[in-house]
């Protein structure tokens, strides 16, 4: 078992291939959207961000303090929407990467939740 597994019991940190997280439409163009996924015993905490016709997905975790990025549900950009943000320290990601650039987890990164768009489906991957 993992450090971080064994850290917090039921929590996990990927997912099955091919579980459909619904229409590509459920999340707002420049936007994001938490996803909470029940799989046998445990739990899933994740997110995605919204850009056209792609999708990014992270696990809801930062690297920094481990927490989850957003206080309050579906806020985990910036007011300009450019960048993920860490409400509780100020951490900032790249979307397209989960980098980190700026804030206290300088070289670390957002770990992927690797997400796929099939006919405007979203799906894990």
């Amino acid at each position: 078992m993992s450090d971080e597994a064994s850290q917090l019991p039921g929590r996990l940190f990927s997912t099955p291939a091919g579980v459909r997280l619904g229409p590509l439409e459920l999340i707002a163009d420049g936007a994001a959207r938490n996803f909470v996924l029940q799989i046998g015993e445990g739990r899933f905490h994740g997110f995605a961000v919204r850009q056209g016709g792609r999708v990014h997905g992270y696990v809801d975790r930062c690297p920094h303090a481990g927490l989850p990025l957003a206080q309050r549900l579906d806020d985990y950009l910036t007011p300009s929407g450019d960048l993920i943000a860490c409400s509780w320290h100020g951490a900032l990601f790249d979307i397209e990467s989960g980098a980190c650039v700026g804030g206290p987890c300088a070289g670390q990164a957002l770990r992927p939740w690797p997400l796929t768009v099939e006919d405007r489906v979203i799906k894990t991957a």
